[in-house]
């Protein structure tokens, strides 16, 4: 068995700030030369996460318009008053959504359906750069 281990950077927005990720995951997964196993991707930090949609606009709104609806920015979350970031939303959503997602993969091609895409959610209030770690493990 084998491990490989790689980075994606992006530039965010913030705010739901919504990145198609596959073609990079599918990259790393390609790179690392396993044919056959599984592919995680981790976000650093814990005011983003990823997940897998169909990644076309309407469902995009519609996926900030529920996080709004169930973790509304402007309630006075706890935590805002700790650290008076005004990003107490953006770390429940996160944590909602959750930070990892792995993904089989045969013959050096993730397993996802047609309209499956791996998305990558920046919630909170700045843009930031981010970093997510992937490791692809398999023979």
């Amino acid at each position: 068995m084998s491990v490989y281990s790689a980075e994606i950077r992006l530039e965010t927005q913030g705010n739901d700030d919504i990145h198609d990720i596959s073609e990079a995951v599918s990259e790393r997964v390609e790179e690392s030369g396993i044919k056959n196993g599984i592919v995680n991707v981790c976000v650093i930090g814990s005011t983003a996460s990823v997940t897998t949609i169909e990644n076309e606009s309407g469902l995009r709104g519609d996926i900030k318009e529920l996080l709004e609806e169930l973790i509304p920015s402007s309630k006075d979350w706890r935590h805002n008053s700790t650290w008076d970031e005004g990003n107490g939303h953006a770390h429940l959503r996160a944590s909602l959504i959750g930070p990892s997602l792995t993904i089989p993969f045969i013959d050096s091609k993730m397993t996802l359906g047609t309209w499956q895409q791996i998305v990558f959610i920046d919630s909170d209030v700045k843009p930031r750069s981010r970093r997510l770690i992937v490791q692809v493990i398999g023979e």
